[in-house]
């Protein structure tokens, strides 16, 4: 088993019109052992910018605390806001630094840039940053996500419509893996808000 895969989990991120959403599942487990069910795995970095950060819990843990200190020294450095794309080479540079040695996390970056276009991106675990039209997926059942992201995704999705597709994606995706599940989390990030919304999975 690949240690990117001990603890189980799935993170997801879909762009929509004028917003952007990242969702992800809320096992925490070894192996097929499962210890919570309310584990976090995606957080905010700013009001419109989220990481998710999938794969060994404690680098998880590690990488999502340092990734913290490193955007606030940049913010009162600078006065203002990370962007997505500050964020993301920030966070690429983080991994890449150790690449020797790696964190064991895929990160997810989803947000809105400063003129409100809803920006998403996957990485590997050393920090190769890959910018897609339309999703990404990373973690335990990510072959199963793809397939149902490339079924039911599609372009210019309203913020409810949106929610409808990365949620189902995710519980269909899900269903089909053991080390991932146990409920779900979906943040939709637009303009002037963000929703969050927790989705019932299968539990056994």
């Amino acid at each position: 088993m690949s240690i990117l895969a001990y603890n189980g989990g799935a993170v997801v991120a879909m762009k929509g019109k004028n917003c952007v959403a990242i969702a992800s599942d809320k096992r925490f487990g070894i192996q097929a052992q499962t210890l919570s069910v309310n584990f976090e795995k995606v957080f905010e970095m700013s009001p419109h910018l989220y990481v998710g950060l999938p794969g060994l819990a404690t680098d998880t843990q590690t990488v999502h605390q340092r990734l913290k200190f490193r955007q606030n020294l940049y913010e009162l450095k600078e006065g203002r806001r990370m962007s997505p794309k500050a964020f993301s080479a920030m966070l690429s540079n983080l991994l890449y630094e150790r690449r020797f040695g790696p964190y064991f996390v895929e990160p997810i970056v989803a947000g809105l840039d400063q003129n409100y276009e809803p920006y998403i991106n996957a990485m590997d675990l050393i920090g190769c940053i890959t910018q897609p039209d339309d999703f990404v997926v990373s973690g335990t059942c990510a072959s199963q996500l793809y397939g149902m992201c490339e079924v039911l995704w599609e372009p210019n999705l309203e913020p409810d419509d949106l929610f409808e597709t990365i949620s189902q994606a995710l519980v269909n995706a899900c269903d089909r893996d053991a080390v991932s599940g146990w409920g779900a989390v979906v943040h939709i990030i637009e303009k002037d808000k963000v929703t969050i919304k927790h989705v019932k999975t299968r539990m056994d």
